[in-house]
C-alpha cells in the first residue's frame, strides 16, 4: 500500500513557543484519517504545518514523495493539497458562486465545469448560488468551505474541526457527503476534531494527539464497539 502522507519528528511552534514537540505518522492513498485531542494539544499546528502555513523547525513532511517540508502553501496547493480552516474562513461578502470561483484562483484557466461537479456533490448550495456567503448558516458556510477546497482538485483534503457551531443534520450531511466523495472523487482526508461520534462515523484509523505528539492510535470500529473505553481516548 502507498503512502499518501509521511510525517516525521516535525516541530513547529508560534515565536519561541514550541507546539509540535516530534509528531511522527503516515497515511496511505484513500484512506481518512482522524485525529482527536483537546483543545491546545496541537491539532491545528498540525494541519497548519502541513499545508505550509505554519514553516517546520524540524522533521519532515513527504506527500506523493515527495519532500514538501521547505514547499510554500500555494506550491503544496498545487501537488494536491487542500485545507478546511477552522472557522470556515469564507469571503463573506461574495456570493456562493464566486466563492467557489476563488478554489480555482490558482489554476491556469478558470472552468467553470470544475465548480459544476463539485456541486454535485452539494445539493444544498445550488439554490443559494446567487447568495452572499455571510448570509448563509452556519452549516451552510461549512459546506461552502469545504466545496471550495474540493474546486482545487486536492488529493489530500485536510479538515479542521468541522462540527464547531454546526447544527446537527448539517453534521449527519457532511458525514454522508465526506463518505461519497471517498468513494466518487478517490478523496484522502485527516481531520480534525473533537466530536467523537463525527469522527467515529469517518475516519478508519483515529490517532490521539496530545501535547505535539502522537501518543496513541485506535480504530472507529474499537470505540463503537467498546474495546477502547473513553479514558484511552
Amino acid at each position: 500500500m502507498s503512502m499518501l502522507l509521511e510525517v516525521s519528528d516535525l516541530r513547529a511552534g508560534y515565536g519561541r513557543i514550541p507546539i509540535l514537540a516530534g509528531v511522527t505518522m503516515a497515511m496511505a492513498e484513500g484512506e481518512y484519517l482522524g485525529i482527536l485531542g483537546h483543545n491546545g494539544m496541537g491539532k491545528t499546528t498540525l494541519l497548519r504545518s502541513l499545508m505550509g502555513q505554519l514553516p517546520a523547525t524540524g522533521g519532515t513532511v513527504r506527500f506523493a514523495g515527495a519532500d514538501v517540508t521547505r514547499k510554500k502553501t500555494h506550491e503544496r496547493s498545487r501537488m494536491g493539497l487542500g485545507l478546511v480552516p477552522q472557522g470556515r474562513e469564507i469571503f463573506p461578502e461574495l456570493s456562493v458562486m464566486d466563492n467557489l470561483r476563488m478554489g480555482l484562483a490558482a489554476a491556469p484557466t478558470e472552468d467553470l465545469s470544475v465548480i459544476d461537479a463539485v456541486i454535485e456533490d452539494f445539493p444544498r448550495l445550488t439554490p443559494l448560488l446567487d447568495r452572499r456567503g455571510g448570509a448563509l448558516s452556519g452549516g451552510e458556510q461549512q459546506l461552502l468551505a469545504l466545496a471550495r477546497c474540493l474546486c482545487t482538485k486536492p488529493r489530500l483534503v485536510l479538515l479542521d474541526e468541522p462540527t464547531e457551531g454546526i447544527q446537527p443534520s448539517i453534521i449527519e450531511e457532511m458525514i454522508e457527503t465526506l463518505l461519497t466523495l471517498k468513494k466518487r472523487w478517490s478523496l484522502s482526508l485527516v481531520v480534525v476534531e473533537q466530536n467523537l461520534e463525527f469522527i467515529t462515523s469517518l475516519s478508519d484509523r483515529i490517532l490521539k494527539i496530545q501535547k505535539g505528539r502522537i501518543t496513541g492510535e485506535t480504530s472507529s470500529a474499537e470505540i463503537l464497539s467498546g474495546q477502547v473505553g473513553m479514558e484511552a481516548i
